[in-house]
């Protein structure tokens, strides 16, 4: 493909992640695959380079843009390379005209701006839209880091967690016999500190409450040796599902997955009332810290859908304490530096349940925010998250 052909595909691609993110539809990541496989023509290195195309507008606007021509019209106004490739070929996108609308905005949707933690400063705001590297967990109910380390040797060992390694940006992995072999997960650094911060220990009782496809829940199974009960609940049957041959790949045998029926899950988690010595509440959020793995992700988010979760986050706040045994410990989480979801939550929560008082989360990374941490990209080199600890007196 010529460079005008890629951006011409570019055009194409944006648009049809635009309409999705204006109407709900499939993320970006999927929307590209579905893309590129009805393009079998393209080769790998076109692929790559419509991929980059579609992904740097996508980080260069902060409001959804009306249309992809626009976006990259925009951009092509202080990019005379790219403003070159409207040529008006055969496969490339017409020439500019001289009133042709653009795009415009910042690179974070304004509104959200102020409900920001105020640990996120302009430093921060950028870091949230920078490229995050490959994370990884070595699973240790199979192997050692050391050892994992020496099978992956452009590796990086983080020293804030016990089994977490980093691989820079853009490299694969998926084929690699480590993975393949559960000898590794792919996960956020900062996911495996939310692990660590639940302090989980062989013959515990513990519960994710909110487990999905079960990324912590496999970190839970390695930090208890395989030993206890590991109960891991969604309301999610799809993401559920996925957890099985993940379990199965890591060797994980002490998990009972429970799917739960939305607005009865403290009925169908009677068994366990009062009975678990840690709850995990990685709770629905904005996703406002994962921007840089998901940036089109902002632009579904508005007042309303925030709102929402942060009702919903209260709710689970109400369900999860009940299955917490004298002397237990609940870990509130979210992927959002936006203090309402995440200090403002853990804040309400204590004021209102006077048997509960924070606890120390015993984790070397992040910033005190209010009664729990803050991991934020730029500071910690993680994905954005909050959490706090709290014991059942």
């Amino acid at each position: 493909m010529k460079p005008s052909a890629r951006l011409q595909s570019a055009i194409e691609l944006l648009d049809e992640i635009i309409i999705a993110a204006r109407d709900g539809g499939a993320s970006a990541d999927n929307i590209a695959k579905r893309f590129f496989a009805e393009r079998r023509y393209a080769g790998s290195k076109d692929r790559r380079a419509v991929r980059d195309l579609t992904w740097t507008a996508i980080r260069s606007f902060g409001e959804r843009p009306e249309t992809a021509r626009a976006a990259f019209v925009a951009m092509a106004d202080d990019d005379e390379e790219l403003a070159a490739l409207f040529d008006g070929s055969d496969y490339g996108p017409a020439a500019i005209g001289p009133d042709e609308p653009r795009a415009d905005g910042g690179l974070l949707p304004e509104w959200i701006l102020p409900h920001f933690s105020g640990l996120v400063d302009e430093a921060e705001r950028h870091a949230l839209l920078g490229r995050a590297p490959l994370d990884l967990r070595v699973n240790a109910l199979k192997t050692s880091r050391d050892a994992a380390a020496a099978a992956l040797p452009d590796a990086e060992i983080l020293l804030q967690s016990p089994y977490a390694l980093r691989l820079s940006t853009g490299q694969a992995i998926e084929n690699n016999p480590v993975l393949l072999d559960g000898l590794v997960e792919i996960q956020d650094l900062g996911s495996q500190l939310i692990v660590d911060a639940c302090q989980a220990k062989p013959d515990m009782t513990v519960l994710d409450l909110c487990a999905g496809a079960g990324g912590k829940t496999l970190a839970l199974a390695g930090a208890m040796s395989n030993q206890g009960r590991l109960v891991a609940s969604d309301t999610n049957r799809a993401r559920l599902d996925q957890m099985r041959p993940r379990a199965i790949r890591a060797g994980a045998v002490n998990i009972e997955t429970r799917l739960l029926n939305p607005g009865k899950e403290s009925e169908m988690l009677g068994d366990l009332s009062g009975k678990c010595d840690v709850v995990l509440i990685d709770a629905p959020c904005s996703g406002s810290g994962t921007w840089r793995r998901n940036p089109e992700t902002r632009w579904r988010l508005d007042p309303a859908r925030l709102r929402r979760v942060i009702g919903e986050q209260a709710r689970l706040l109400e369900i999860g304490p009940e299955m917490v045994a004298s002397g237990g410990h609940l870990v509130y989480a979210v992927c959002s530096l936006i203090a309402a979801e995440g200090r403002g939550q853990v804040a309400a929560f204590l004021a209102s349940n006077p048997g509960w008082s924070a606890s120390d989360a015993a984790v070397p990374a992040g910033r005190p925010d209010g009664d729990g941490v803050l991991l934020t990209p730029h500071h910690d080199g993680c994905d954005g998250f909050f959490f706090a600890r709290v014991r059942k007196l």
